[in-house]
């Protein structure tokens, strides 16, 4: 079989994702560093924009997204056990932290880097881009390429009144993680799930690979340390037990710090999106950014960017909600009133959909 090909970058917190998630299910592929040339000459012309990671496929296909690179491969390769968990409620559970791993936890990503690692991260985006030059030379590409990335940050929200609270939260994210990685091995219980590689972007791309950060993680938290490297390792667990459909007593307290932290800014965002959809057409191309909202971390508030693409996960996971039979809704609303989520189930916005590489208005 011909395999396919990943072209991404060990700094990229999405290319860890898709690596580890390609690994783990077996499928043949290479990895190709992102250089200037591939971006020159298949990044822009396949997706329209520098992003990483892009994935192609046997058949000269091109994905973006990693949710849809996985999707996908899912679906071509139809291997056992899925990616996803197979009960109803453990698969709503697990979608919540897809989009918690992958919208929210950037926050202490890209705070950690640019704010600790900053130097250590324009030596990297030198080499990634330019190997051949001298570490100098590379330093200063990098600083210039890495300028694009650093300047996510007031996108994200991290500025000077948020950064106490983005901190405070992480170390008791780790906490949290490290409690629940003493009963069970991996997020949702005996095996890697998508939960999983959600979590495995940021906390190995940016939080345990860059120094500082590393250094941090390992430090006050070595069991996520310690899982981020068998994750890393492509460590499967015991796949022969099936799922019990029921989140593990010790996920409540990352789920609750979900709630309270990410949903009010999914509410703003959705009430943002609902404005502009008003006077947009099927098809349309949503913006990135819908407006400007505040956040709140640990008591801590500050500005940000609305940003759309937090409501395409979401709505994957309303979607496996409302699917749900009675019985299974009940243990849902269950769970959200526990962990504070109950402003989810009325969510009502206008559907998105993936089109060429963008999020439109279905």
């Amino acid at each position: 079989m011909t395999a396919y090909t990943l072209f991404g970058a060990e700094v990229s917190y999405y290319t860890g994702k898709a690596r580890a998630y390609l690994r783990w299910r077996g499928v043949p592929f290479t990895e190709q560093v992102a250089t200037q040339e591939v971006y020159r000459d298949i990044i822009l012309p396949n997706v329209g924009w520098p992003v990483i990671p892009v994935l192609a496929t046997p058949d000269g296909e091109i994905i973006q997204d990693t949710g849809d690179i996985i999707g996908y491969v899912e679906a071509k390769e139809s291997r056992e056990p899925s990616v996803w968990p197979q009960t109803p409620l453990l698969r709503f559970v697990s979608e919540l932290l897809h989009l918690y791993g992958d919208e929210w936890l950037v926050i202490p990503a890209m705070h950690y880097r640019w704010s600790y690692n900053e130097d250590w991260a324009y030596g990297e985006f030198g080499a990634l881009s330019a190997p051949h030059l001298s570490p100098e030379e590379q330093y200063e590409l990098g600083k210039k390429n890495g300028a694009r990335f650093k300047g996510a940050l007031p996108v994200l929200g991290v500025n000077d009144a948020t950064i106490p609270g983005i901190e405070k939260s992480y170390e008791a994210f780790l906490n949290d993680f490290s409690d629940h990685l003493g009963t069970h091995p991996f997020i949702l219980g005996h095996r890697t799930t998508l939960a999983d590689f959600a979590f495995f972007g940021p906390l190995y791309a940016h939080l345990y690979r860059d120094p500082t950060s590393g250094e941090l993680m390992k430090r006050i938290a070595p069991r996520v340390a310690d899982w981020v490297e068998r994750v890393e390792n492509g460590e499967r667990g015991d796949e022969t037990e099936p799922h019990a459909d029921t989140a593990h007593a010790t996920l409540l307290p990352i789920l609750t710090r979900q709630m309270q932290e990410q949903l009010p800014a999914l509410l703003a965002t959705a009430e943002f999106y609902k404005e502009w959809a008003a006077n947009a057409e099927a098809g349309q191309r949503v913006p990135r950014v819908l407006g400007d909202m505040m956040i709140e971390i640990e008591g801590c508030r500050g500005p940000a960017k609305a940003r759309s693409f937090p409501l395409w996960r979401l709505q994957g996971a309303l979607d496996v909600y409302h699917a749900m039979d009675e019985e299974t809704r009940t243990r849902a609303d269950a769970l959200l009133q526990t962990i504070g989520g109950l402003d989810l189930i009325g969510m009502d916005y206008p559907r998105l959909k993936r089109e060429n590489c963008q999020l439109v208005l279905a």
